[in-house]
């Protein structure tokens, strides 16, 4: 089976924060999460792919990039985005599609938004995902905290389902590439 690691946003400046936003909950964690699953997607022989907003940092200098302390494989894919949701108007969908890839594994920022755009639209385009629940996270909203905000995503997308296709929220210290969809269909 062929499998794909999406790292959605993990950019200097939406990690860290700015002085116009927060940074994200336990970014450590977050990015010594990301870089253990980048090592078991190098071993799983997994496409690697990078998402970045062109939103962050204004789309360019330091703040765009991926962030400083993760560590950029060797080979990877990285498309630059308009919108929330990965998928839309990227080649996202038909890198996926070109090397024939049914399971993605994703990880990145921000939870409530181009995350959950992300799992969702990818269900509906015949893939099943494992959201990494310790590989994603988020800022304070005006009326929830980031740990209540990524708790419930864990929650909602755990199971989500486009009837053939659907997502588990499974952690790093399991083995997410070793995907367990069968056990529920």
């Amino acid at each position: 089976m062929n499998q794909a690691l999406l790292i959605i946003d993990a950019q200097q400046e939406l990690i860290d924060g700015s002085i116009l936003e927060k940074g994200v909950l336990e970014k450590e964690l977050l990015i010594n999460n990301i870089n253990t699953v980048i090592n078991k997607a190098i071993d799983a022989n997994a496409l690697i792919i990078f998402i970045r907003d062109l939103d962050t940092a204004g789309g360019e200098g330091p703040g765009f990039q991926i962030h400083t302390d993760i560590h950029l494989p060797v080979d990877f894919l990285l498309f630059d985005k308009k919108a929330t949701n990965p998928f839309y108007d990227t080649p996202l969908l038909q890198s996926l599609n070109e090397n024939k890839v049914e399971h993605i594994i994703m990880m990145g920022c921000k939870t409530e938004h181009c995350v959950d755009a992300a799992v969702r639209t990818a269900t509906v385009n015949h893939f099943d995902v494992t959201l990494v629940g310790d590989g994603h996270s988020t800022s304070d909203s005006a009326v929830l905290t980031a740990e209540q905000i990524i708790l419930h995503h864990n929650e909602t997308l755990h199971g989500h389902y486009n009837v053939d296709n659907f997502s588990l929220v499974r952690y790093t210290h399991e083995d997410v590439f070793n995907p367990t969809h069968n056990n529920y269909r």
